[in-house]
């Protein structure tokens, strides 16, 4: 079942070029399935009462229209797959015209809040959201291949606004991190992001980044080198 909702670009959320920024690219995908799990009755309320969250393993999203200032789009989202304790759901935004400009491939985690471990959705997750079918697109690999060398930049401390109802960064976050170590004028096409542990309020975040043409791999790690998020960025 595909659930969508429509918008028009803000000013708010815009880039020098007036291109609508991939953190708000990220922020309509996040909006719109937080919007579909309200709707359905199985949202932030009804999974902090029993302990349970979803959580965003990995994302790809691929750009082939960038929305700007003004325009009105449609954003839609749809589950495609449960298998175990995981769950497949993918993304896109609409131009005016109907056409698919931005898609999106994402797999999440169900996880008990309390013990922080993995769990099978119960029956009424996996009813709550009926699949759809999913997306043509080209899929890349979930996991990010990491370069044998990488330059290590300067540390920095997670802040509060960085934070999400998990008390966790947020996933988009992590990306807007990463995107501070692109060249000057370098384009995104497509986005990967895999997240492999949860960074808290005031964590040491260590940067680690590989550049090469077309492409910048950013790993965000914490004080012993191991990545918090890998985020790899191709123009």
């Amino acid at each position: 079942m595909v659930y969508e909702f429509e918008s028009r670009v803000r000013y708010s959320e815009v880039d020098e070029r007036q291109d609508l920024t991939l953190h708000g690219i990220i922020n309509y995908f996040q909006d719109c399935s937080t919007f579909q799990s309200e709707e359905l009755g199985l949202g932030i309320g009804y999974l902090a009462e029993r302990h349970r969250a979803w959580l965003l393993s990995s994302w790809q999203i691929v750009i082939d229209k960038v929305p700007v200032f003004g325009e009105k789009i449609r954003v839609q989202t749809w589950a495609y797959g449960f298998k175990a304790f995981c769950g497949d759901r993918n993304f896109c935004i609409l131009d005016e015209a109907g056409n698919k400009i931005v898609r999106a491939n994402s797999l999440w985690i169900f996880v008990d809040t309390e013990t922080g471990r993995p769990v099978k959705p119960d029956k009424e997750q996996l009813e709550g959201y009926p699949l759809g079918e999913r997306l043509e697109m080209d899929y890349a690999p979930r996991k990010i291949a990491l370069p044998e060398e990488m330059e290590q930049r300067e540390s920095f401390s997670v802040l509060r606004h960085q934070l999400d109802t998990n008390h966790h960064v947020n996933n988009g976050q992590y990306v807007q991190m990463a995107r501070e170590f692109l060249p000057e004028g370098f384009r995104v096409r497509q986005m990967r992001a895999e997240y492999k542990k949860a960074a808290v309020l005031y964590d040491p975040v260590v940067p680690r980044v590989h550049r090469e043409a077309g492409r910048c791999t950013v790993a965000l790690c914490d004080s012993d080198g191991r990545p918090y998020a890998v985020v790899e960025f191709q123009e």
